[in-house]
């Protein structure tokens, strides 16, 4: 065949330690590596944040761009945007009997910021 070219491979030798498992242990083996693989991804999408994807969360829960912009500010000020934006006005909805509607447009006039502060311990500068 013109063009055709041999190609050197060796996947015979490479994958001999899989040679004797069962179906069911290469299904295991696979799973124990896509874990391998997925772990320190989701390790850090769980450690990890920005102001990008916390007013995007903030969109999600009904509040405005304009809105999201200050809650988010107000977050990074105070050391709280690790927990998330989203997480703090939730938890200050919760604590002050709020919907999160109300509570995060209460916490644009600049209310309840030092209830969000003391109830996340300081934040995390």
């Amino acid at each position: 065949m013109k063009g055709f070219v041999k190609r050197e491979d060796d996947y015979l030798q490479r994958n001999q330690h899989l040679v004797g498992l069962t179906d069911e242990q290469l299904k295991e083996r696979f799973w124990s590596l896509v874990e391998e693989i997925v772990d320190p991804l989701l390790d850090l999408a769980q450690k990890n944040t920005s102001p990008a994807i916390e007013r995007s969360v903030l969109l999600r829960m009904g509040f405005s761009s304009l809105e999201a912009q200050p809650l988010v500010d107000g977050a990074i000020d105070r050391g709280l945007i690790g927990h998330g934006v989203g997480h703090v006005v939730y938890r200050i909805a919760k604590e002050k009997k709020l919907d999160i509607r109300t509570a995060g447009l209460e916490l644009i006039e600049g209310k309840h910021w030092d209830d969000a502060v003391q109830i996340f311990k300081g934040g995390n500068k």
